[in-house]
């Protein structure tokens, strides 16, 4: 039995590394592929009547180291310089704008469907809205240069937005003035806390002499980010900062006290941190979207009274993003159907209390709009040729030189 299950866990870890290399020729995403991989299991265990224990327990864990990884991955990609500060703008501001915008729709639509409360709709509304960076960022390696960092900062921001949005109305029965105080000093604290997190970690990168020094740190990571999400703190932005800072050493050097860190020693060791942080990151991604594919029920996914309903909030998030671009006179193809749901969305809607869940937003709801999200953003990454991606840089790369 042990033997089977460790043959078993490495086959379809290798199997997602194919899925992750051979992506690039098929432009088909990963994450579909490994979805696919995690219901065919589910079938093969079902027809030949293997017994599996409830696994589901497992994936709001995964969900949140995924999460973790993903975002410090992606953070740690990003480089800061002044040319970048309109894409951080346009990035930011189209996550921010168009996750609430749409929250704020749909939960309208949602009140009409039943008598519930509106910050009841807008809790189950928010995690519908919100880009999946565990999606997007993974999906994009082959895009232009402008567009795969315009769906990083957006996707991560999304994500980071997205949490705060939920936990500010989660966590309020009443929006007014007193709610607004306290969620800003809550933002303060944060960001206070991250410099200083930030600030020891680096510490410890550049000064610990022991062979075994990254799994450690990682831990810290996540260890804070869970202490932070206790107390209801946008830990995300802890995990942002301390990538950005990781990543951009290079760029401190006219800080008078970054001398402290052994800046030459931080430097090599940061790009070590950053090629365990990609791999862990790839296999806790791996785990949750096969865990994800294994626990997919086909009734959920074939259900045709919710299946028309999430069509047209697919459709609706299309064309919401198709006005985005425009107004931000972005080009369409490709970042008009990179916009996923996925890890995120998940994790939040399994936070959501059942007394404040509404029946019409079910699993069934969820499944469908994150495999259509995603099958839309496949076709999306297919049908845009080599030869219009390369123009889509050229033309990006002449307007960032203005």
């Amino acid at each position: 039995m042990t033997t089977a299950i460790i043959i078993t866990f490495c086959s379809l870890l290798l199997i997602a590394y194919l899925f992750n290399l051979t992506s690039a020729r098929t432009k088909i995403p990963s994450v579909i592929l490994l979805l696919a991989l995690g219901w065919a299991l589910k079938q093969g265990t079902e027809f030949l009547e293997v017994k599996v224990p409830n696994l589901s327990a497992i994936l709001p864990v995964l969900a949140t180291a995924g999460l973790i990884l993903i975002v410090l991955e992606g953070s740690l990609e990003l480089r800061l310089n002044k040319s970048k500060l309109p894409l951080i703008k346009q990035s930011f501001l189209g996550a921010l704008l168009s996750m609430v915008i749409l929250s704020v729709i749909l939960a309208y639509a949602f009140s009409l469907l039943g008598d519930y409360s509106f910050l009841r709709c807008l809790t189950n509304a928010i995690p519908l809205c919100i880009i999946s960076s565990a999606i997007a960022v993974p999906s994009v390696s082959n895009l232009s240069e402008f567009d795969r960092e315009f769906v990083i900062y957006e996707s991560s921001l999304s994500d980071i937005l997205g949490v705060l949005f939920f936990n500010f109305v989660l966590l309020y029965e009443s929006i007014g003035v007193s709610s607004f105080g306290h969620f800003s000093i809550q933002l303060v604290a944060i960001i206070v806390i991250s410099f200083v997190a930030t600030i020891g970690l680096s510490m410890l990168i550049s000064r610990i002499d022991h062979h075994i020094k990254f799994i450690p740190i990682i831990l810290l990571v996540i260890l804070i980010y869970t202490v932070l999400k206790i107390y209801h703190l946008p830990a995300l932005i802890f995990i942002l900062i301390f990538g950005l800072f990781i990543g951009n050493i290079d760029r401190l050097r006219w800080f008078a006290w970054i001398d402290k860190f052994k800046l030459e020693v931080l430097e090599v060791e940061s790009e070590k941190f950053k090629d365990l942080t990609i791999e862990l990151a790839f296999l806790v991604r791996a785990l949750f979207f096969i865990l994800f594919g294994f626990l997919l029920e086909t009734s959920d996914i074939l259900n045709l009274q919710t299946l028309i309903w999430s069509i047209g909030i697919v459709a609706f998030f299309v064309l919401a993003r198709s006005l985005q671009l425009r107004i931000s006179r972005l080009a369409f193809k490709p970042l008009l159907f990179v916009a996923p749901r996925g890890l995120i969305t998940i994790l939040l809607f399994l936070s959501i209390e059942p007394a404040q869940q509404i029946p019409f937003v079910n699993n069934s709801l969820i499944i469908q709009i994150i495999l259509l999200t995603a099958v839309v953003m496949a076709i999306g990454i297919m049908i845009t040729s080599t030869e219009e991606v390369s123009e889509i840089e050229a033309v990006d790369g002449q307007e960032w030189d203005k």
